[in-house]
Parts: C-alpha cells; structure tokens; sequence
C-alpha cells in the first residue's frame, strides 16, 4: 500500500508552494500527475488549477495540460478556508488522536454530517471544536469523516485531518482493508450460528428514508453474521462489513426475517408477534432496549503514513447493557430450568 508523505512546502505569509519539476517517465494529464504527487484529490486540484493557483514553465495551467520530463511546474496552496459551519462544545469520546486522523466512540442520538435543516449539533460541529490542528478537507477547515454511522448507531468512526489522511484512508475502506464489526440483536434467531448475507441495497423506491434489497439497481452489499449468544427471544450478534452502504446491517437482518431489536425504522412493535412463552420475553426486552441494538464494537486498518497496524475496542455503551443482561439472565434461567 502506498503511504503519503506529508508536503514540505514553502511558506509565503499564508501560502505554501510547492514546485515540482518532472521526471523521465513522469507525466499524464496534469490534474491526475498533480493529485497523485500532492495526495490531494483531482477534485480538489482542479479548483487550484480553475483558480490560477498552478502554473507550468511561468504559464497559467489548464488541468488537459500534459507535462513532460523537465517542465516546472508551481503549486500555490492557499490556507484552507474556514467552514461555515460553527465549532460546538457538545462532549466527544476521543479514542485515538495523532496528527494525521482520529478514532471517535460516538454515541448514540448524535448525527454525524451536517445537512439542510440541521446544520447544528452533529459529530461534525463537535470536532471543529476539539480538534485544533485541522488542516482541512478539499480546500476547507473541516474534519474528514471516512465512514458514516446512523443517528442511533453507537460506536467507532474513524475520522481524516487532512486530505492526504483521507486519501488513504478512504483507499483502504474502497478496497475493503478496514476491519468493522458491530454487536447487533436480532429479533428470534438465525437458521445457523454462522451466516453470510450478500444481497444488493438502494433507496427503497416509494419509502425515501428506507433503504431496501434491490436485485436491480441496488448496490453490492456483504455482511457476515455470527451468533454470539441465543436468548429467549433474539440472538446476540457479531456482524462484519465487508461493504459499508445505508443500513446495511439493518437492511440485511429484516431481508433474514430478524430485524434489529429497537429499530423502529424496520422492526417497529415486531416483539408484538410473538406468541406462547416468548412474548413476554420479547416485551420485556423491548422495553429494555432504548433505542436499536447496534453498535460498533471494534475498528482495524492500517495507518496511511506510518504504516502501523491499528485496533480499536469500544465495549456495548450503558444504555444498551440492560437489554444484554436482560437476555443473558433469562437464557441462563431457562437452561437451568431445562436441565433441572
């Protein structure tokens, strides 16, 4: 895997340059030769380029430039911008911080990006606040979110401070070298200790805040379960990504027939379909469980400039322990009831 190296540039007041003078062998299209020697994205060059930001042999390049072996070509990169989005002291579980990235133990309720109508109270705002050596994503002062979790997923997020990071970062999860496995319960139990869910996902087509298995138009989508404990009425799950889309462990599990237990997206007033001695069962837990049994217990990859094998553990947060001792309790009183 290549690792960035972080740019040395020269500093002129609030701008560094840069200037490269290629090498035999070297070239390509300028936007793509740029992106790859800077680690920034060709997204990212393409407004320094739009902006008059590079030039190649002291004229003012266009990003279809094709440099050759021995063109000088300089990069003025300006200071990243400050976000409009405002700095908020909402409290953060910071598990890892180094200069390059973080890992956050999110909680519960909280959203992670910023969007029309909620541009306050997220992860995001959070982080402009905690974080002070921000160097800025795409041109602009603003943490780098690698990979989302939902509103009322709980867990490990793994967060880029600048853009070379997130490069990395982003290139280990497309090419699935991030390890993410969540603790999850299910509704009623699983035909098998093991099993693996390969089915694609996309927008549900008439319910726009569901996601939905789509054989046609869908998304390939990966997920391996594995029972960890089998209560009265739901399993204890570990669930491992191998992609990363909307819902997917949601989605999968309801295309199971065992929805997540307190997912009222997808499983709303499910433990009402029990019958016989789980029903009670499946009330009470419930009852126990505030919100949808899903959490992202563990977090593996490997650091994009040291090269370092990292991992990370964030045990099941305090307001879904209720639930996990509630089910235990009950699956040790029926064995010992069974083998009385």
């Amino acid at each position: 895997m290549k690792k960035f190296r972080r740019p040395r540039p020269v500093t002129e007041g609030d701008v560094h340059t840069r200037v490269l003078v290629v090498e035999p062998g070297e070239g390509g299209r300028l936007d793509a030769f740029l992106a790859a020697q800077l680690d920034l994205s060709r997204s990212r060059i393409a407004v320094l380029i739009a902006d008059g930001h590079v030039t190649v042999n002291g004229l003012r390049a266009r990003k279809r430039d094709l440099p050759r072996p021995g063109d000088r070509i300089q990069i003025k990169l300006p200071p990243a911008e400050p976000s409009q989005l405002v700095p908020e002291a909402i409290p953060l579980d910071i598990v890892h911080q180094d200069a390059d990235l973080l890992v956050v133990n999110k909680p519960a309720g909280l959203v992670v990006h910023p969007a029309p109508g909620n541009r306050s109270g997220t992860l995001v705002n959070a982080l402009l606040h905690a974080v002070g050596d921000l160097s800025g994503i795409g041109g602009v002062l603003r943490p780098g979110i690698v990979h989302r979790l939902d509103r009322d997923t709980s867990g490990l997020m793994l967060v880029a401070k600048h853009d070379a990071a997130h490069r990395g970062l982003a290139d280990q999860l497309r090419h699935r070298r991030v390890r993410r496995i969540y603790l999850a319960a299910c509704w009623g139990h699983l035909p098998a200790d093991h099993v693996t869910v390969d089915a694609p996902i996309g927008r549900h087509p008439t319910e726009r805040t569901r996601m939905a298995i789509l054989h046609e138009g869908g998304r390939e989508a990966r997920t391996h379960f594995r029972r960890e404990e089998r209560w009265r009425a739901a399993d204890l799950l570990r669930a491992e990504l191998d992609t990363g889309r909307t819902h997917q462990i949601r989605v999968h599990l309801l295309h199971l027939g065992h929805p997540v237990v307190g997912d009222r997206t997808y499983a709303a007033g499910r433990e009402r379909g029990f019958s016989g001695p789980e029903r009670g069962s499946a009330a009470e837990l419930a009852r126990r469980t505030p919100r949808q049994f899903l959490h992202a217990t563990e977090l593996e990859f490997t650091h994009p400039r040291t090269g370092q094998e990292l991992h990370f553990h964030a045990p099941l947060p305090a307001d879904l322990r209720p639930a996990l001792e509630w089910g235990r309790g009950e699956a040790a009183g029926a064995s010992q009831k069974s083998h009385g």
